[in-house]
């Protein structure tokens, strides 16, 4: 008993010391004496971009959000504004019209088909040579755009993903633990490429080189992530661009927190499965190490997450020091529950807020598995109202 005990509870700590500690200090030792990545220049003539926004009734940020493209640093003449309504039924469609003056054009889908679905068709109507997918409820640097374009400048670039930073306007958000994990996941992007590529980018900002589209992705499945999976396929590297700088508000709630982390995870798990030839380390080399550790990995230390709390549970029926740490682990999970159910807009103490966090981003990646096990797929996504 206490050896079965142990194996179960051994399962998710090796599957998360490696994940989250032992992959990231391996990235780090291997390319701590390679060089920088290098900075270009500007190109002799800008390309022609196109620049993707998909949205589901945002009447309440898309004019700041179109304000904010307009004042990027970019020669007009090369430059595409394509809004992509996913049927929006409020005032989006009119507010984005207002800007046709200023070469901003609007696509609508007659019915919902999800983010992914909007990304596919803006395709068929996109004339740049990189297409450039922004969310809606995210801010850019006037800057970043062009630094975006000069990665490019690399022929073995494919994908250009963005250096994220999460914000918050109010101290009394919920979510404050977001912050430190979204800056945990940019310097292990750093790391994957002084190595050579990343292995998913950034669902808020990221380029990518027209060619390498696949017009035909499944609406179902993760665009972001499955790019520079596309590119990999296709030769390409994929990088995290320092001086791409991307603003991305944290959510309002864990409550909210927690609803995305289970879609995207679950959309992830099966991107990697529509992708599962990448995992071939005898073709792909490192590229698939990396991908198994960063994200196969991880999703698989979620699954055996309540093998592992059974394991405790059998294990504190014989070791004093078990009960113990089962002892910890239900308080911890007890203040999670709290930070999670916290009410919106009243301050969260960090007794509660960082367990919250923990418990909401555990408890996502377990439901995600259900929810692919029980093959229920979202391809109609519910915007994150940050």
């Amino acid at each position: 008993m206490t050896g079965l005990a142990l194996s179960l509870i051994a399962a998710p700590v090796l599957l998360f010391g490696y994940a989250y500690a032992g992959y990231p200090l391996l990235l780090r030792l291997l390319v701590i004496r390679r060089p920088e990545p290098r900075a270009f220049a500007d190109p002799v003539e800008w390309p022609g971009i196109t620049i993707v926004v998909p949205c589901f009734n945002e009447e309440k940020r898309i004019r700041s959000t179109l304000e904010s493209i307009l004042t990027i640093d970019y020669p007009a003449a090369s430059l595409q504004v394509l809004v992509v309504s996913d049927a929006s039924f409020d005032g989006t469609d009119a507010i984005v019209a207002e800007y046709a003056r200023f070469g901003v054009e609007l696509l609508r889908l007659p019915v919902r088909r999800g983010k992914t679905a909007a990304e596919n068709i803006a395709l068929e109507s996109a004339r740049g040579d990189i297409v450039v997918n922004l969310d809606a409820s995210v801010r850019i640097l006037p800057s970043s755009v062009k630094a975006l374009v000069r990665a490019f400048q690399d022929p073995s670039v494919g994908v250009v993903s963005s250096r994220d930073v999460s914000t918050g306007s109010s101290p009394i958000e919920g979510n404050q633990g977001e912050s430190g994990y979204v800056g945990y996941e940019m310097w292990v992007r750093e790391q994957e490429t002084r190595m050579g590529s990343i292995v998913g980018a950034s669902g808020s900002f990221f380029g990518i080189r027209r060619g390498i589209h696949e017009p035909a992705f499944p609406d179902a499945l993760s665009r972001d992530f499955a790019s520079a999976l596309m590119a990999r396929e296709q030769g390409y590297r994929s990088v995290s661009a320092r001086d791409v700088v991307c603003l991305v508000p944290r959510t309002s709630s864990l409550h909210v927190e927690f609803r995305r982390k289970i879609r995207t995870m679950a959309r992830g798990l099966e991107t990697l499965w529509y992708k599962r030839q990448m995992m071939n380390p005898m073709r792909y080399g490192s590229f698939a190490w990396m991908l198994i550790s960063h994200k196969l990995c991880r999703w698989l230390a979620y699954l055996t997450l309540p093998l592992g709390f059974g394991g405790l549970l059998l294990l504190a029926l014989e070791w004093r020091i078990a009960l113990v740490l089962l002892a910890i682990t239900i308080s911890g999970i007890a203040a999670g529950v709290i930070g999670m159910c916290w009410p919106q807009g009243r301050a969260v103490p960090t007794i509660f807020a960082v367990p919250g966090f923990a418990l909401a981003s555990n408890l996502a990646g377990v439901l995600a598995w259900v929810k692919v096990f029980r093959g229920k797929r979202s391809p109609i996504w519910e915007p994150t109202r940050r």
